[in-house]
């Protein structure tokens, strides 16, 4: 994704470490590039509130819970997978939800 305008830090590189600047864990120096960069960059800057709406939703509703290790070691795997163009196999998406069975009759 691009806004088509020309930028010091580009979109693609913003979006690809979009998750590293959301939860602080880039350097101060790059932090500072994507906030000048969002203030140029209107599509950048809706993708990151969207992120961050998420984030404080999935916090909001599963904080409280640990993460086992596996489940986020596979998250981020396909995470990678995606961000890389690789298409994820049908076979490995799993629902996050589990189906509600239908009413019996």
């Amino acid at each position: 994704m691009s806004c088509g305008e020309p930028h010091e830090t580009d979109c693609s590189e913003v979006l690809d470490h979009l998750y590293e600047f959301l939860d602080k864990e880039m350097p101060d120096s790059d932090c500072t590039k994507f906030e000048v960069h969002f203030e140029e960059c209107s599509p950048c800057l809706e993708k990151y509130g969207l992120e961050q709406a998420v984030k404080k939703l999935v916090k909001r509703c599963c904080g409280s819970d640990d993460v086992p290790t596996d489940l986020r070691s596979k998250v981020m795997g396909r995470i990678d997978l995606i961000r890389s163009g690789h298409p994820v196999p049908e076979q490995e998406i799993a629902p996050i939800v589990p189906a509600t069975p239908a009413p019996q009759e």
